[in-house]
C-alpha cells in the first residue's frame, strides 16, 4: 500500500484548510432576495411566480451558495410517475417550465396548485424544484 509522505500530506491539508477559510466569507455572503419575488433563502416561501411571470424571474435568482427555495402557482401541465417519484411539470414547453420532484402522485388538471421547493436551474428555460411539495392554492405555509 502506498502512502503519502508526511510533508506532502501536511501541505495538502494546509492548502485545503486555507482554501476553505478563504472561500468562507463568499459562502456566507448574504444575497439580496427581492421581497416581491418567488425566491427565498433556506426553506422560506416567497410570493408565488406564475407561468406568465417566470420569464421575468428566471434570470433573477440570487447568486447564493446555500439553499434557495422557490414557489410557483398554476395548473399541472404534465404528470409522470416512475413508481417511486412523481415528476410534475408546470407551464407549457414554449414557456419557462418548472418541474417538481416529489413523492406523491398528482394528475395534471386545470386546478391551480403551488409547487414549493429547492431551486435548481437546469436549462435555459427549465427549472427543477427538488425536493418539492405540492400545495392547494392558499394552503401553503407562510
Amino acid at each position: 500500500m502506498t502512502t503519502f509522505p508526511k510533508d506532502v500530506l501536511a501541505r495538502l491539508i494546509a492548502t485545503t484548510v486555507t482554501s476553505i477559510i478563504l472561500a468562507a466569507p463568499e459562502a456566507r455572503a448574504d444575497p439580496i432576495f427581492d421581497e416581491q419575488g418567488p425566491f427565498r433563502p433556506g426553506e422560506g416561501f416567497g410570493i408565488p411566480a406564475t407561468c406568465a411571470t417566470m420569464p421575468d424571474w428566471i434570470d433573477r435568482a440570487p447568486e447564493y451558495h446555500g439553499r434557495i427555495s422557490m414557489v410557483i402557482e398554476g395548473p399541472i401541465a404534465e404528470s409522470h410517475w416512475d413508481g417511486a417519484l412523481a415528476y410534475l411539470i408546470m407551464c407549457q414547453p414554449d414557456e419557462v417550465q418548472v418541474m417538481c420532484v416529489t413523492y406523491y402522485r398528482k394528475d395534471a388538471d386545470d386546478e391551480p396548485v403551488q409547487f414549493a421547493g429547492g431551486y435548481n436551474r437546469v436549462g435555459e428555460r427549465q427549472i427543477m424544484l427538488d425536493p418539492c411539495l405540492v400545495y392547494p392554492v392558499g394552503a401553503a405555509p407562510d
